[in-house]
């Protein structure tokens, strides 16, 4: 019985249709009235996928601004359990956005959300709850955020199905909340399933594709269990580095990905122009450090990696006496497998975690797989006279 009554106390007063959409022709611009015209007769013939096509029309008209919370609150609310109601909450959703009051903001989008029924629309309840942890990060009720996106969440994990922009709300909303806290791994992760969900060249603007781009960028660098940049080397949003002042982060991200220190410490002096970077300079040192072990084992054959420390030294540029520190990091990261012997001064790796190569690590990879083609080939030559003489 609950929650019909809920629904029962969020509902306005009975609307009267007609009235409305008369005064509203009289009281609205020349260029809206064939809108109305429209919404007159295509409510009288109850023809509701038809009316929502109109009132996105109608809400995406420049001249609707100061009109689209009263045609929502005295138009739309009347038939809105008609309507396919995750079409009714994108609505909803749009309208909002013209509601400055922030105490009105968001009791408009928590009285929608007692009318979406959560069974029935999960998709719609998960994007309004979305929408609202939004509207409550803009106002910095971080925890009224936080709240939301978790039970977003409980909701969403359970669909097999989900329509794009309902990920993208979640996915969005969650990455700038992550962003707010500066946890850049969980930020960083969001982002990139944000993007998943979107064509950015379409539904961002240069700038927010720049800032998206910059702010994954940081992300990668500062995140504390990120050492694979893989997928977001390969996503076309760090084209919006290119020609910036900020096109030295894309060739960083590439430089930490090959784990090349001497590029890394060519690139240091431009740290200052991010302060956050300066300020982490010997994390980023350290990390890029591991980045150089990762690359150097990964090089290495299968039968090729035990490890002297005095190798790893080289190939790290780091103090002999910090070598095992750093082995000793890179297995508690599991970035690598395998076991140290501290008498013998050696690492043994037996596994390297696996990641997304660029073309020149495919191209090294195409040549050890090549050398074990011909070994292949030579083993195959030395038997194959002994197989024929058996036979």
């Amino acid at each position: 019985m609950a929650a019909p009554m809920a629904v029962d106390k969020a509902k306005c007063p009975k609307i009267d249709v007609d009235e409305f959409l008369t005064l509203a022709a009289s009281e609205t611009p020349q260029e809206l009235h064939p809108f109305f015209e429209s919404f007159r007769s295509l409510y009288s013939r109850k023809l509701w996928h038809q009316l929502t096509n109109k009132l996105f029309e109608f809400f995406d008209h420049p001249l609707s601004k100061s009109y689209r919370v009263d045609v929502f609150n005295k138009f739309v609310r009347d038939f809105e359990s008609r309507l396919n109601q995750l079409r009714l909450v994108e609505m909803g959703v749009k309208v909002s956005k013209e509601i400055d009051n922030p105490v009105t903001h968001l009791q408009f989008l928590t009285d929608l959300l007692e009318r979406v029924n959560t069974e029935k629309s999960p998709e719609a309840h998960v994007l309004l709850l979305s929408s609202l942890a939004h509207a409550k990060l803009l106002y910095g009720d971080h925890e009224g955020t936080k709240n939301d996106i978790d039970a977003a969440w409980k909701v969403l994990d359970e669909l097999s199905s989900v329509d794009p922009s309902v990920n993208a709300a979640y996915y969005g909303v969650a990455a700038d909340y992550y962003k707010s806290k500066a946890e850049y791994a969980p930020y960083y992760k969001n982002s990139l399933l944000y993007l998943a969900c979107i064509d950015p060249a379409k539904d961002l603007t240069a700038e927010e594709r720049l800032l998206r781009a910059h702010d994954l960028g940081i992300a990668a660098f500062l995140g504390d269990t990120i050492y694979n940049f893989g997928e977001l080397l390969m996503h076309p949003i760090l084209d919006a580095l290119d020609g910036t002042p900020h096109e030295w982060i894309k060739k960083l991200l590439f430089t930490f990905n090959e784990g090349n220190i001497g590029k890394f410490e060519a690139l240091s002096p431009l740290f200052p122009k991010e302060p956050i970077l300066q300020e982490n300079y010997p994390f980023l040192r350290q990390k890029i450090c591991l980045m150089a072990l990762i690359e150097s084992v990964f090089k290495r054959g299968a039968y090729d990696r035990t490890m002297s420390f005095q190798t790893i030294a080289e190939e790290t540029h780091l103090p002999l006496d910090e070598v095992e520190h750093l082995v000793m990091k890179a297995l508690s990261l599991k970035l690598i497998k395998g076991s140290l012997d501290q008498v013998d001064q050696k690492a043994q790796i037996t596994w390297v975690q696996p990641r997304v190569l660029s073309r020149e690590q495919i191209g090294q990879l195409a040549q050890r797989l090549a050398a074990w083609n011909a070994k292949l080939h030579q083993v195959e030559e030395r038997i194959a006279p002994e197989v024929l003489v058996n036979s």
